[in-house]
């Protein structure tokens, strides 16, 4: 079974927050080569989420699920 994919135009202000709030959770684990100050924008989306998936081990990937609907 595939992971869901990121749908662009369907991004809401509460997985915006969530993906911020992700970005502080795993920034040292995942996005550590990002600006540690980094506010997350849609443009942002899909790195975060493929970020999360590679390297943030089960919770990260249940993360980007949670993002993904």
């Amino acid at each position: 079974m595939q992971a869901p994919r990121f749908q662009e135009k369907n991004i809401s202000m509460e997985q915006l927050a969530l993906a911020q709030e992700a970005f502080l959770q795993f920034r040292t684990r995942c996005f550590w080569f990002l600006r540690p100050d980094l506010r997350v924008t849609i443009a942002d989306f899909p790195l975060i989420i493929r970020g999360l998936r590679l390297n943030g081990g089960r919770a990260g990937f249940a993360l980007a699920d949670r993002l993904c609907r």
